[in-house]
């Protein structure tokens, strides 16, 4: 199930992230995140995942967290880092 955190809608993402066009990806895509220093990826298991679309970019909540990486043509997600458990800051640290 792709939800985004409690009283959070789509078009509030939208709104903080200036991206019109952001919205839902589902879940059924590779979500991986490299390693530090690695040419090598760990999988994650997302369960929500945010097509920013103005920025090139995707997030996608692992547990509290919060990873942002870019959506590849294949539709697989690859992740950078985590920035923490607050989608509004993560949001704004764009």
């Amino acid at each position: 199930m792709n939800a985004l955190p409690n009283g959070w809608t789509i078009e509030q993402v939208r709104s903080e992230a200036d991206d019109a066009r952001a919205d839902l990806l589902s879940l059924d895509r590779l979500v991986v995140v490299e390693r530090r220093g690695c040419t090598d990826y760990d999988v994650l298991q997302p369960d929500a995942v945010i097509a920013l679309h103005s920025y090139d970019m995707c997030l996608a909540r692992v547990g509290e967290d919060w990873f942002m990486g870019q959506l590849e043509p294949d539709g697989s997600v690859v992740c950078w880092a985590s920035y923490g458990p607050d989608l509004r800051e993560v949001i704004r640290g764009l």
